[in-house]
């Protein structure tokens, strides 16, 4: 089997785990510790599952040109989870409304928080959703991962 699809085969069961993973953590958080979710990090939910789908396409489909569209689908994803999770912690954790925001508008315009509201429905204000983990702002632990799978992606991508 080909180099670069048995490496990437690696880091796409490895990011679709992380992925999942995240997401759990992210309701566990919510319904267990009553994290309750701005449209910013209900975003983000909505690009680790894209993550995940992007992870799976590249097991399954399984040549150089499927590792290479998975990867290179991984690390847009990855780029835009980093940019949501900056701009959480920069603009809209500052901010005491985030209705009719970027990611209220991509959330609702889907219809996500409709279909599976118990995931993707916000239910809280940007500001009330700027809580801690161990001091660190909730939304850099997913920007960290998203920066990782990002990178893991790249590797695959340049990787011969």
């Amino acid at each position: 089997m080909n180099g670069r699809i048995q490496y990437g085969s690696r880091i796409f069961a490895l990011t679709l785990l992380l992925s999942l993973g995240a997401l759990g953590a992210a309701l566990v958080s919510q319904h267990l510790f009553d994290m309750q979710p701005c449209p910013w990090c209900v975003l983000q939910r909505l690009v680790f599952v894209a993550l995940a789908l992007a992870a799976l396409l590249g097991l399954l489909w399984r040549s150089v040109a499927g590792v290479r569209v998975a990867a290179l689908a991984s690390a847009i994803l990855a780029a835009l989870g980093v940019a949501a999770a900056l701009w959480q912690n920069q603009v809209a954790a500052q901010s005491a409304s985030c209705n009719l925001t970027l990611a209220d508008r991509i959330i609702s315009g889907l219809q996500l928080d409709a279909l599976l509201p118990s995931v993707f429905a916000a239910t809280a204000s940007c500001a009330d959703a700027a809580v801690r983990l161990f001091g660190m702002p909730y939304e850099l632990y997913s920007l960290a991962l998203f920066a990782l799978l990002g990178l893991a992606a790249l590797v695959v991508l340049v990787r011969r």
